[in-house]
């Protein structure tokens, strides 16, 4: 889901929202979604004559300097700054959206998918999974690296590569 996608979720009370997304809170962003996402920024407008940083920029290195200032690892998505979860949201939307390599194994019975290393539920619901969710099951894949993406299928992507240079 993306953050256009989630305008027809209804809004809750007490709930912040831009651009139609709802915020909930108890879902964290980590520390290194906020540094890619300004990486991003840095890269798509950088900081010109003054050296001031652009707004979107300004809005994440804020977070991210109370983030490390206070030691925080995570932050919960509702207590982003408006303009924060903006950019965020907008960086997200420039990530792949989904680990799927098409190699499923949920579908013959396992709990974890052997291809991308989703559980059973996050495959089933994955399409009505916020942002952040997402963010978190693709950050304990990752992590994890057990998944056919991150191994065996790695690996022969480094074998093709290095036979071709031979």
């Amino acid at each position: 889901m993306t953050s256009a996608n989630a305008a027809h979720t209804p809004p809750l009370p007490g709930v912040m929202q831009t651009k139609g997304y709802h915020a909930h809170p108890m879902t964290s962003i980590h520390i290194t979604d906020i540094e890619s996402a300004i990486n991003f920024w840095r890269t798509k407008t950088p900081s010109v004559g003054s050296n001031a940083l652009p707004p979107e920029t300004r809005a994440l290195a804020e977070v991210y300097g109370v983030m490390a200032f206070e030691g925080a690892n995570e932050i919960s998505e509702a207590a982003l700054p408006v303009a924060a979860l903006a950019a965020w949201l907008t960086w997200f939307d420039s990530t792949p959206d989904t680990p799927c390599i098409a190699i499923c194994s949920t579908s013959q019975g396992d709990d974890v998918c052997k291809g991308c290393g989703r559980t059973f539920a996050e495959v089933q619901y994955w399409t009505q999974m916020r942002p952040v969710e997402k963010r978190v099951t693709w950050r304990r894949i990752t992590q994890e690296g057990t998944a056919w993406r991150f191994n065996k299928y790695a690996e022969r992507a480094t074998e093709k590569s290095e036979r071709n240079t031979a």
